[in-house]
């Protein structure tokens, strides 16, 4: 019996650790449901042209996401940006309760 010899396991150069995994994660649900949020909030004010001009919003809001942090989910994001993400997504939730 011969023996092959094993690859050596590379260390995983996607994920930084499980804290910016987690990071990345609540990212990436908070930006999916501020967008959401977004677009409600246009329905609610205006009707079918406020999802237009929502969508637009979200768009010009995901580029500039992305221009601030290199990537739409970098590997280093700061938790400064997921927690003001995430109180944005709180402010819009409240926006939404009260309108309806």
């Amino acid at each position: 019996m011969t023996s092959q010899p094993q690859p050596s396991s590379a260390p995983n150069a996607v994920s930084a650790g499980p804290a910016s995994d987690a990071k990345a994660f609540a990212a990436a649900a908070l930006l999916t449901f501020t967008c959401g949020m977004v677009v409600l909030v246009g329905y609610v004010m205006i009707g079918f042209f406020g999802i237009i001009l929502s969508l637009i919003g979200v768009v010009f809001g995901l580029v500039w996401w992305k221009e601030r942090h290199g990537a739409m989910l970098p590997r280093d994001l700061a938790a400064k940006s997921v927690v003001s993400l995430a109180v944005v997504a709180l402010v819009l939730f409240g926006l939404v309760l009260l309108m309806v």
